[in-house]
This record gives C-alpha cells, sequence and structure tokens, in this order.
C-alpha cells in the first residue's frame, strides 16, 4: 500500500516528466517496429525442395537458412570459412528441427571456386530449387579478387553472375524454379562506371559498393527476360538497414564523433531475422510465381528506376559482365 501510494505521489508531482518519457517510449517502440519492415506470413511448405544460399554462415543469410529449413527444404550453406560454416549449419539444424542442412565450400572472390561449387553441386544434387545469392562484402579497402577484379564488383557481382549461369541448367531442370539476389537500396545512388569498372582511377568504398549493387538489379532484370517461359524467376531485394558483420569494414572507418551520434541508434536498426524476411518473402511467397524480374522491399514490390537510366546506356547487359569472365 505504501509503495502504491509512493508511486502516485510521484505521478502527481512529476505529470510532465511522465508524459515526456511515456510519449519518449512509446514513440521509439513505433519507429523500431516502422524500421523492422514486413514480415513473411506464407505458410508455404518447401517439402521435397533444395536451397542453396551463399554466405548463409551468419546474419540475414543464417536467419534465411533457419526458415527455410523449417519449411522442410534441403539447405546448402556456400560460405568461405567452412569452420564458421560448420558450426552454423549445426545451430541451423537445431532451430530447424531439419537434419538436412549441409555445407560446401565457396570464396566468391576466386573464379575457381565458384567453377568448383558449381561443379560440385551439379554433381550431387538432383534438383535446386532456390539459389539464393546472399554473400558479400561492403565498403571494403582497394583489394582485388583473386582474379584481379575490384573486391566488391568481383564478390558481389561477378561470382555470383557466374555462379548462377552454372547453375542454369539444373534450376531449368527444377522447374519452377526461382533466384533471389540481395541487393540494396544503395543501388538507387549507383552508377555502372564502363570506362572504369574496376575504379582503377578513382576508387571510393561507397561508389563501388553502389555500382555492385545496381549490376545486382540490372542482372535480375535480363536475367528475367532471357528466362521467359522456362519457369525459372527471378527477384532482386533491398533487405533493409541490419545489425550484421557488413558494416565491419565501414564501422571502424567513421569518425569518433560520428560514431557517439549513430550509436544509440543502432536500437533501431533491424535485427538478423527481421531483415531476413523480404529474402524469405521472395523465395516463397505463392503469388510471386508469375512475376519476374522486380525489385522488393519490406515484403512488397518497389519501383525502382534507376535499372533503366543503365539499360538505356547499354542495353545488353549481360553480354557486359560475360566479357568480363570470358578471359579466366
Amino acid at each position: 500500500m505504501q509503495s502504491f501510494t509512493a508511486i502516485r505521489s510521484f505521478v502527481f508531482k512529476y505529470p510532465k516528466t511522465i508524459t515526456v518519457v511515456t510519449v519518449t517510449g512509446v514513440g521509439l517502440f513505433g519507429v523500431k517496429k516502422w524500421m523492422a519492415g514486413g514480415v513473411c506470413h506464407s505458410k508455404a511448405s518447401l517439402d521435397g525442395k533444395t536451397v542453396l544460399i551463399t554466405g548463409g554462415n551468419t546474419g540475414i543469410g543464417k536467419e534465411t537458412a533457419v526458415d527455410l529449413a523449417r519449411r522442410g527444404a534441403r539447405v546448402i550453406l556456400a560460405c568461405r570459412d567452412m569452420d564458421r560454416a560448420n558450426k552454423a549449419a549445426e545451430d541451423v539444424r537445431k532451430r530447424s528441427g531439419n537434419e538436412n542442412v549441409t555445407v560446401k565450400k565457396l570464396d566468391l572472390a576466386s573464379l575457381r571456386s565458384v567453377r568448383q561449387l558449381a561443379k560440385d553441386v551439379l554433381a550431387s544434387e538432383e534438383r535446386l530449387d532456390i539459389l539464393i545469392n546472399n554473400a558479400g562484402v561492403m565498403c571494403c579497402p582497394k583489394w582485388q579478387t583473386e582474379d584481379g577484379f575490384e573486391m566488391q564488383f568481383g564478390v558481389n557481382h561477378l561470382g555470383h553472375f557466374l555462379l548462377t549461369n552454372c547453375l542454369l541448367d539444373l534450376l531449368k531442370k527444377s522447374a519452377p524454379s526461382r533466384i533471389i539476389n540481395v541487393s540494396s537500396l544503395a543501388h538507387e545512388r549507383g552508377q555502372i562506371y564502363f570506362d572504369d569498372i574496376h575504379q582503377e582511377k578513382d576508387y571510393h568504398p561507397w561508389k563501388s559498393y553502389a555500382q555492385s549493387k545496381l549490376a545486382n538489379v540490372l542482372f535480375t532484370r535480363e536475367l528475367a527476360n532471357r528466362l521467359q517461359g522456362t519457369g525459372v524467376t527471378t527477384y532482386s531485394l533491398h533487405p533493409g538497414i541490419i545489425r550484421t558483420e557488413l558494416g565491419r569494414h565501414f564501422w571502424p572507418t567513421m569518425p569518433l564523433w560520428k560514431r557517439v551520434v549513430y550509436a544509440p541508434l543502432r536500437f533501431l536498426i533491424k535485427s538478423p531475422k527481421e531483415g531476413a524476411q523480404t529474402t524469405i518473402y521472395c523465395a516463397v511467397m505463392e503469388s510471386l510465381q508469375n512475376e519476374s524480374g522486380l525489385y522488393y522491399r519490406t515484403c512488397s514490390f518497389h519501383v525502382t528506376t534507376r535499372w533503366q537510366c543503365q539499360v538505356n546506356h547499354h542495353p545488353d547487359w549481360g553480354c557486359v559482365a560475360t566479357r568480363l569472365l570470358i578471359s579466366t
């Protein structure tokens, strides 16, 4: 009784403070829920289906793997670090209750590794129903892949471009099947620098990242055109701003004062599970079966015109990446 009296006395004594704290708390909760975006409500089963996810050992890739494994799919995690991948696979099995989760080696910075994975999959898998090109690198220093490509363009686009094309026959054989390219909102600021595609003259981490993410959207669109009538559909998406390892190269380069200012805002950033929802939506939503080549955000179609600017500049986008890979 005394505690209740003390609380009531405090409320009557500081009504404005209580109101401000309450409104602020409710407002922050509302903003966080809004930032979390949509949720995939599909109950689709994936029994008998096979899914391959690149970079499935952490972040949204791992959360996607858990969800699709729960739906009954055979899930292949294609990862660079096999120790971490095996630990992730064990966690996916435990959380999903599905033992049919396996790991295969993939280093997207090596076209030799990409081809080896594709050869392995074609030899060992009877079908491939969903290919999720999820792995990526963001705002790294000026590095090169094993084959001499700029790292972000090489890993985020060229590696996935080659992997997808190597697996196309199996995807067609398994139709209806889906190809999902995890892009980013950053693509809207992107431009394809045809005269300096590896940024050798003027490298900037964000500029390179935006170019690679625009390439994902263009690739998705071009694939849709070329795969009409095959039963293979394509999707690109922005997963949102998420608390994952993707920003490991970006965060340390920020000035200290910016990190101090931005630190409290991390409360509002999506969790990996929330960030995986649009990928899952594109992978399983039944209503998307007859849609292809489109771009999605927060579990819904989103209009993006940035790809059209680049298509007008260079209409046969598919040939650009092909020519880059011919010599390798």
